[in-house]
């Protein structure tokens, strides 16, 4: 068993890597921090599809938190003020808007500074049918349909 967390990053994208050092200097997490391309994720409870899509926090017993709560995790782990911070981000409607906050930063990271091409997330694979229109790879269901 671990005895720290694990803080999981998309090590590929400029934009997280920039982040994460940003992250270490000044807030100092108690955790181990490790890009996802270089991390047993299977002994981590991971998939590598989660990872691509968020940030991620693995406690030593397993549990993992992703996105924004990840981001929450990170500051309780800190202490001091970081910790009011952290502590702030779990609680509701604060927890609501910090998911929304933090997908919206993931979904257009490429394009914020230092990011790249390869910073974009993947979305879902999607092909054309027989008739032309667009489908889901993983449901099959034309693309406006729910």
């Amino acid at each position: 068993m671990r005895m720290r967390p694990v803080l999981i990053f998309d090590g590929d994208c400029g934009f997280c890597t920039t982040s994460v050092g940003v992250v270490q200097r000044l807030v100092r997490p108690r955790c181990e921090v490790v890009a996802w391309q270089h991390a047993d994720l299977a002994s981590l409870g991971v998939t590598a599809e989660r990872a691509r899509y968020e940030a991620l926090w693995v406690t030593p017993t397993g549990r993992v938190y992703g996105g924004a709560q990840a981001v929450a995790k990170i500051l309780l782990s800190a202490g001091g003020v970081w910790s009011v911070a952290g502590a702030i981000l779990t609680l509701p409607p604060v927890r609501w808007a910090a998911h929304g906050v933090y997908r919206l930063v993931a979904d257009h990271r490429g394009r914020l500074p230092g990011g790249t091409a390869a910073c974009a997330v993947p979305g879902p694979t999607r092909y054309r049918g027989v008739g032309g229109e667009v489908l889901n790879a993983t449901s099959g269901h034309s693309a406006g349909e729910t």
